[in-house]
């Protein structure tokens, strides 16, 4: 597979594969991406009018091994999707925020299995929501026991995302804790009013959590979340081109996000939606989404994780807790049915803000993957991984909803190859 790689990296000239000996690849793995796979996916998807345009970034063994790019990062002003292209990556946030509040774990500023309302006292009288009563309310209870720090860390405190049809969410949609002009202090105000959707610790449901553990670093810091992150994680990592603040001199470099009708066919979504949360000077920065960066600024955040916890000598966690980032803490008794779409992403459980692999892929369906591997993606088809038992990180950019596992899948494919067993090397 490797020299048949390389031979194919050589005729399209590829210079980010050809430019690693062939020698010193297999010198290091048994395994290397495919990089012509990759460029060929990219440029498939483009064509094939799956997206408007995508790039990925692959490093392993301490090195860049591939980076590709195709189509426009705004079809309108015939703009190419470059490398420095801007994206916003929704809830690939999520686990930057994870690890600024793990941060203020490891200084002892809290402990995992601490009650939620120790440390935010608005979630004191949480109550669960079990159906609608006659005034079109939710009928409620009290819940088995309150959500600790460890529940809002892994899904599983009981808190919604609005959207649904649970009965928490008719408070939900009156109260709007994530409006863009809230400030996160009123969001955990609000969020606090709105029901439980079960128990803690018996269902996982994706949610607001982690917008509430963004008001944790802040309650728990002294300081505003986006300059907490700026100064605990950016500014050490390199990250000089994240934010969730832009202004308008960002444009030129911000990529549209493109919505797929019934059909397939792709439209920019409206301006005001497309920069609402970034550029309009809104007080939100929630936890759960809102960075603005680039392929390269985010493999920084990426590779900081593949190297538990250090990069370029500037150490973001310890290598203990990047361990227990990446272990499967959810309950065995909680079943399938009660874990929402996470069996979509494969076969595994989650950690502290990250899906992880738990098992080889179990059908040709299920995106391929290492066992031992963590990850989180973004509502615009966004993804990225971090392969320990590969010594990999992979960031995969593109600007595309609804979000599109099948270029996830085949995407992951084109990394690993469509017959990887995902049993990590000896």
């Amino acid at each position: 597979m490797i020299k048949q790689g390389m031979a194919l990296a050589s005729a399209f000239g590829l210079a980010a594969c050809a430019s690693v000996p062939a020698s010193d690849i297999a010198s290091g793995s048994a395994f290397a991406p495919d990089c012509p796979a990759v460029a060929s996916f990219l440029d498939s998807a483009v064509t094939q009018g799956r997206t408007v345009g995508a790039s990925a970034l692959v490093w392993k063994d301490g090195r860049e091994l591939c980076f590709e790019r195709a189509g426009l990062a705004s079809r309108e002003d015939d703009r190419a999707f470059e490398r420095d292209t801007l994206v916003q990556i929704f809830s690939m946030t999520k686990p930057v925020t994870g690890t600024a509040l793990m941060q203020l774990w490891e200084q002892g500023r809290f402990g995992l299995d601490d009650p939620l309302y120790w440390h935010l006292p608005e979630y004191r009288n949480l109550k669960v929501a079990t159906g609608i009563g006659s005034d079109g309310e939710p009928v409620l209870r009290d819940p088995s026991r309150p959500p600790t720090i460890r529940d809002v860390l892994r899904h599983t405190a009981g808190f919604t995302y609005g959207g649904s049809q649970e009965p928490a969410d008719v408070v939900w949609e009156r109260l709007q804790p994530l409006s863009a002009d809230n400030t996160l202090a009123e969001f955990s105000q609000k969020m606090a009013q709105i029901p439980l959707l079960a128990d803690p610790g018996t269902r996982w449901v994706y949610s607001a959590s982690v917008d509430v553990q963004a008001r944790l670093v802040e309650v728990l810091s002294g300081m505003a979340f986006d300059d907490y992150v700026a100064a605990h994680i950016f500014t050490p990592l390199g990250m000089t081109d994240s934010a969730w603040k832009r202004d308008s001199g960002d444009l030129d470099r911000l990529a549209r996000i493109y919505v797929a009708d019934e059909n397939g066919a792709l439209s920019p979504m409206p301006r005001e939606a497309w920069l609402n949360a970034n550029f309009a000077g809104k007080p939100m920065t929630m936890g759960g989404a809102g960075i603005v960066t680039t392929v390269d600024d985010y493999m920084r955040f990426a590779r900081m994780l593949l190297n538990e916890g250090e990069l370029d000598g500037r150490r973001i966690l310890k290598p203990e807790t990047i361990r227990l980032l990446s272990t499967d803490m959810l309950d065995p008794r909680i079943p399938a049915e009660n874990r929402m779409w996470l069996p979509t992403k494969g076969t595994g459980g989650f950690g502290l803000d990250f899906f992880v692999r738990t098992a080889p892929p179990q059908s040709p369906e299920e995106n391929r993957g290492t066992v031992g591997e963590f990850f989180w993606d973004g509502l615009p088809s966004m993804l990225f991984w971090v392969d320990p038992a590969q010594d990999m990180a992979v960031v995969f950019a593109t600007q595309k909803v609804p979000f599109d596992n099948a270029l996830h899948h085949d995407f992951r494919d084109a990394v690993y190859g469509a017959d990887y067993s995902g049993i990590p090397p000896e």
